[in-house]
């Protein structure tokens, strides 16, 4: 596994490792993530014995924001709502599956979390290898997220293909995870954006969270 500074040369290199089911890591608009083709089930395999967990959905950066169509059935009033207030940027919206998302992917849930993320870097990223890209944060279970590339290295000596170096991040909090499926929004996680932010968002269009 080996470090590399964010490039074409670089994206293009994930790029042939993540088709070839090989996991790489990169920066976020949060932390460092794992990222893998969302549809390969081998690779998804391989992203879950590396943090070491199973049975927990795994969400997705997207390049551009019409790339999440791949992956959701449809767009609730919310998800086009807090799309268009909070994207690019740290909130991921759980919608519903389409049919031939894996399981793996959603857990079984029927569900799954798509992000724009707040980081051109990321969303490059993202496109070279096909514009979806997995992005569970690149930490073993039970350890805190990575915010370097050298911490990443330390916590996978193998099992990566490569890191791309997009150097620190810049936040110490998750992206909040938002389950947009129903009539009334609800909050799974409360992370970079805010409970009141989503609130005020929200109440803008007549709607509210729910419990």
């Amino acid at each position: 596994m080996l470090i590399y500074p964010n490039s074409a040369e670089t994206r293009e290199r994930a790029a042939r490792a993540v088709a070839a089911s090989r996991v790489v890591a990169f920066r976020t608009d949060t932390f460092y993530g794992l990222g893998v083709n969302p549809f390969d089930e081998a690779a998804l395999r391989r992203l879950n014995g590396l943090k070491g967990r199973d049975g927990k959905p795994v969400l997705v950066v997207l390049g551009d924001a019409e790339a999440a169509d791949e992956l959701i059935a449809a767009r609730t009033a919310a998800f086009e709502l807090l799309g268009a207030r909070h994207w690019p940027g740290p909130l991921t919206l759980v919608a519903a599956a389409r049919p031939e998302t894996p399981e793996l992917l959603t857990a079984g849930t029927g569900t799954v979390g798509v992000r724009l993320p707040d980081d051109a870097e990321a969303r490059e990223i993202a496109r070279a290898c096909g514009g979806l890209l997995t992005a569970t944060s690149a930490n073993p279970a039970s350890r805190p997220p990575a915010r370097t590339a050298a911490a990443v290295a330390e916590y996978f000596p193998s099992g990566l293909d490569l890191v791309i170096d997009g150097g620190a991040t810049r936040s110490e909090n998750p992206s909040t995870v938002l389950d947009v499926t129903g009539a009334r929004p609800r909050l799974i996680r409360e992370g970079v954006v805010t409970r009141r932010e989503l609130e005020e968002s929200l109440r803008a269009a007549g709607l509210s969270l729910g419990e």
